[in-house]
């Protein structure tokens, strides 16, 4: 292949298509889409995966004029779109767990910002969801998303991604599953605070000078940190999990 022919309007073409594929993945996948990591970083990283996954590039299935240029670019950024979403509501599973289990402390007030989504969440969510960055990391998710990007590239042609209605359906299931794994994940901790508060209830009914603010607070929270630690293992096993089942249907689009 001579240096002329490789920037032939077709390669080109698909070298940005590709481009367009790798930096839509890396802003909505999580581990990728950390806000820790710079846009410039991103833009390089895309830039490189881009040259790298070249040579396996197919031949373009599209005309090439502005209009569908401009489309081919916007269904390359839905497509890494649809994989985040994909993937982020079987992470946020954990940070809503997090979420039910920091008010349940007392701690929904303890806000940070969380450095995986760049908004302000409470510190338990935050500790959470940091761990389940190890998860990922641990699994090797990040090189899962670069094997998936090459199988897309011979079943999903650049530029030929069309929103589908088991997409849409399989997002509302999703999102209700969230909530339904996430309440099951704090269950332990919420169950027993209200057992908690029942029995400070009745001390305070037989022992009106037991102070609930001095006494049973840091008992409540106590209680809390010991079952999160005991449940931790269980509940990183449930992010594992949720991430395979979404990494599976991840399959629908090939």
């Amino acid at each position: 292949m001579s240096w002329v022919s490789i920037f032939s309007d077709g390669l080109v073409v698909g070298f940005l298509l590709l481009f367009f594929r790798f930096a839509a993945l890396f802003l909505a996948v999580p581990i990728f889409s950390h806000q820790s990591i710079p846009m410039t970083v991103k833009a390089a990283m895309a830039f490189f995966f881009s040259v790298i996954f070249y040579a396996s590039m197919p031949p373009l299935q599209i005309e090439i004029n502005f209009p569908t240029v401009v489309l081919a670019i916007l269904s390359e950024f839905m497509f890494g779109l649809a994989i985040g979403i994909i993937l982020q509501l079987a992470f946020n599973v954990i940070t809503f767990a997090g979420g039910q289990i920091s008010f349940m402390m007392g701690f929904s007030m303890a806000s940070a910002i969380d450095p995986q989504s760049g908004v302000s969440m409470p510190i338990i969510s935050q500790f959470l969801s940091l761990m389940a960055l190890m998860i990922l990391f641990s699994i090797d998710m990040h090189h899962w998303m670069l094997l998936f990007i090459d199988a897309s590239l011979k079943s999903v042609p650049l530029g030929g991604f069309l929103m589908q209605e088991n997409l849409f359906n399989y997002i509302i299931h999703a999102t209700s599953n969230m909530f339904m794994v996430g309440f099951m994940i704090a269950f332990p901790i919420i169950s027993l605070s209200l057992l908690a508060d029942i029995i400070f209830g009745m001390l305070m009914k037989t022992m009106p000078q037991f102070n609930l603010l001095v006494i049973g607070f840091p008992i409540k929270i106590t209680v809390a940190f010991v079952v999160l630690i005991a449940t931790l293992t269980a509940t990183m096993l449930i992010l594992k999990t949720q991430m395979l089942n979404a990494f599976n249907y991840l399959e629908m689009f090939f």
